[in-house]
């Protein structure tokens, strides 16, 4: 069961990754310094790191205030292009490949593809806002993304079985409106 549980984190982990790459890194990093709710081994036990955990802060607050601003929230989400995925990848892995015995290779590209996607999504999604809103709903936008980012990743750690219940509500949602976009044939 602790291996399934596994899972659910490292998939919920490197998806909150995809909206904001240090708000999970810095949840990963304090929870696995202050709580036993989270336990790092091997080369991750560095981002237990007094040094990792204030560099992870700055790096929150200056992504939190880049990507209000409008103009440099777009070079912000060009950078983070890059770095998500890598650290997707990286929270995959810290979850995933110790206690399921999953290799360090396999579990990094499936955390990279989970960001990806999910920043990916994000990325389409913004340039629709700022043309819709003239820029002035980026700021929103971005702040609720910063929370649903915390959020999934506190979910993630303290209640891992609801994010496979998120998971399955999105895969039939997707589903439902898919079928919904469906023409009738007769």
């Amino acid at each position: 069961m602790s291996t399934i549980i596994n899972l659910f984190q490292a998939f919920g982990l490197s998806a909150s990754a995809g909206l904001n790459a240090y708000i999970p890194l810095l949840i990963v990093s304090l929870a696995a310094r202050y709580t036993d709710a989270f336990e790092l081994s091997g080369p991750y036990k560095v981002l237990e790191s007094p040094w990792i955990i204030g560099t992870l802060v700055v790096l929150v607050i200056v992504e939190a205030l880049a990507d209000k601003v409008p103009m440099i929230d777009h070079l912000n989400d060009i950078v983070a292009t890059f770095i998500r995925p890598a650290a997707g990848a990286l929270l995959f892995a810290t979850s995933a490949g110790v206690t399921t015995g999953m290799s360090p290779v396999v579990a990094a590209i499936i955390g990279l593809l989970t960001a990806g996607i999910v920043h990916g999504a994000k990325a389409t999604a913004r340039p629709v806002v700022t043309a819709t809103t003239g820029g002035l709903g980026n700021p929103v936008v971005s702040a609720v993304e910063d929370v649903a980012a915390a959020v999934t990743s506190l979910v993630a750690i303290f209640l891992p079985f609801l994010v496979a219940v998120a998971f399955l509500a999105f895969g039939l949602l997707v589903f439902w409106v898919t079928r919904r976009r469906r023409p009738v044939t007769a």
